[in-house]
């Protein structure tokens, strides 16, 4: 690997670079359900209007999505700015791995349903139902489905995690209705037993990150594997009763639920089954793929029943870890991070955030690495979380996040420093308009105070974001771009997923040291950000990097 070479246009500043990653805030064409417009944010209007400043695409192929339909998240968005260039992400690897077959050929593939033939025993998939493509796609599940049919097993179970997140809060039963359709045409010559089993809300069961919350996958092991839970005859059935009994509950916060025949589950988890979780991004599959996998050192919960499975995630959500140990498509290889680079250069490093994104401004900053590069130089702080809706304290960890980075750059113990503002993104999704504004004026207060912590220190901020959300809160009809009434209010139907946004990037050089003007090159995306990072730390970017936003010195 190459070593940085340190400009001899700018050797640095005084204090630290400082990367600030606004969450989930983008710029939105349109006011209307316009949340960061609306937010009263004087810093980050200053900002606008006196740093230098510029948009990024955050979404689509500019950070390795199969097409610019599908929107940015988290997890791409960070492993683009930290790699500084494009790789192809996890939907499009997945897609490849199908349509070329590598998918069903491979070794684990094979063993799985070898397993199945072998005992006559279920071929269970469980994962997030819908096309936001963000965790999963609908079309990923029918394919392993239909080459399941081809394969000879005879029975095969769908344990559904309901949306509401990447695609609209309440259209659970679009998706549920296309999955019975296809089961039912793959049942229709009597060959074979194909149901939905169990399901549930993704924000109650199973999908929890973190470690933030075991008792959501505990209550996902109870309904998936153990077949406990509320019984209902049909999923339909159940996502209609749960919303009569709750109205204006969204999909994601749907109670578990289990279908039932003649008083028994149609579908829990036994011996010789074999297990697939076809989520392919990494963050929320981790935790319930290690209560599959590991043996008696496991002490989250209790495993009851825990059968004898043979288990595999779509791809390795943590190469480090090995978690999990079986899995159908390789996830990118990503090398050559910004972080490595400054390891290896000696610049000592703060990344930190609260526990929704902490493993964001780590791991997926680092290309899916657990763990540090430099023990010694780099220093990693999780900000615990609250459990609450996000919407009840959209203010969040915002102020406690800023009380350490502002300590770390009067400090300048750190030469560069990455922080993400979770709130944007994280309220967003609860579809609370009133707390989504609330949520971004928390952020514009932290990034104030982070410019008067600059001001004092020499310091240079780079204020971004990965993805959009809050800036687009009404869902809008995809033929006329008109906005979604709910029928019996009136009232603009609110949207909990990201946008197709660009999101915006203000470098803050008080000390004006720098000379930091605009770069001559266009239409950049967020994997820019490492680069001009690079630069404002006094380095010259690597050759292979996506170019700077800013020229310096």
């Amino acid at each position: 690997m190459e070593e940085l070479k340190k400009s001899s246009k700018f050797k640095g500043p005084e204090g630290p670079v400082v990367l600030v990653v606004m969450d989930g805030v983008g710029i939105a064409q349109d006011p209307a359900g316009d949340m960061v417009h609306a937010a009263t944010k004087p810093h980050l209007n200053w900002l606008d209007t006196h740093a230098v400043c510029s948009r990024l695409k955050a979404h689509g192929t500019a950070v390795g999505m199969p097409d610019d339909s599908d929107m940015g998240n988290s997890e791409v968005g960070h492993n683009a700015i930290g790699a500084g260039r494009v790789f192809k992400q996890g939907a499009s690897l997945v897609n490849h791995a199908i349509k070329s077959r590598g998918l069903f050929e491979g070794e684990v593939w094979k063993e799985l349903m070898e397993n199945c033939r072998e005992h006559d025993s279920a071929l269970h998939f469980i994962g997030l139902l819908s096309d936001g493509n963000v965790h999963t796609h609908i079309d990923h599940l029918e394919a392993l489905l239909k080459e399941a049919g081809e394969s000879g097993i005879r029975k095969a179970r769908v344990h559904t995690l309901l949306d509401g997140r990447d695609v609209p809060p309440s259209s659970a039963l679009e998706y549920i209705d296309r999955l019975e359709q296809y089961l039912e045409k793959l049942n229709e010559h009597g060959e074979r037993d194909y149901r939905i089993a169990s399901g549930g809300g993704r924000m109650k069961i199973t999908m929890d990150r973190y470690n933030a919350d075991w008792d959501m996958v505990r209550l996902g092991w109870e309904t998936h594997v153990a077949g406990k839970g509320r019984g209902f005859a049909s999923a339909r059935e159940a996502v209609e009763a749960l919303r009569k009994e709750k109205p204006g509950i969204i999909d994601q916060d749907l109670p578990p639920f289990v279908i039932v025949e003649n008083d028994q589950p149609v579908g829990p988890i036994r011996d010789h089954d074999s297990v697939i979780v076809f989520n392919f991004r990494g963050d929320r599959a981790i935790e319930i793929s290690r209560a599959f996998e590991e043996g008696e050192d496991f002490d989250e919960f209790e495993r009851e029943p825990n059968p004898d499975v043979k288990y595999a995630g779509m791809m390795q959500y943590d190469g480090d870890l090995q978690i999990p140990k079986k899995y159908l498509v390789s996830p990118p290889a990503i090398d050559r991070t910004m972080g490595e680079f400054l390891s290896r250069a000696g610049i000592r490093q703060l990344a930190i955030s609260e526990t929704q994104k902490y493993g964001h401004v780590t791991y997926f900053f680092n290309g899916n690495r657990s763990g540090k590069f430099n023990d010694k130089l780099e220093e990693y702080i999780e900000i615990p979380g609250d459990k609450v809706s996000f919407d009840e304290r959209p203010w969040m960890k915002s102020a406690e996040i800023t009380d350490k980075v502002v300590e770390a750059i009067r400090g300048n113990k750190h030469r560069f420093i990455r922080l993400n503002y979770p709130n944007g993104d994280m309220v967003g999704h609860t579809g609370n308009c009133l707390a989504v504004e609330i949520a971004v004026e928390s952020v514009d207060l932290g990034v104030g105070r982070l410019m008067e912590a600059a001001r004092e220190s020499g310091a240079i901020l780079v204020v971004t974001a990965d993805h959009g959300n809050a800036d687009d809160m009404y869902e809008r009809s995809k033929k006329t771009g008109e906005i979604a009434l709910d029928p019996e209010t009136g009232e603009p139907k609110a949207k909990t997923s990201h946008s197709l946004n660009p999101v915006p990037v203000y470098i803050y050089d008080p000390a004006g040291t720098a000379n930091v003007r605009l770069s001559e090159h266009k239409n950049l995306g967020i994997t820019s950000l490492a680069a001009t990072c690079l630069k404002l730390l006094g380095f010259e970017p690597p050759e292979h990097y996506d170019p700077s936003i800013v020229e310096v010195g």
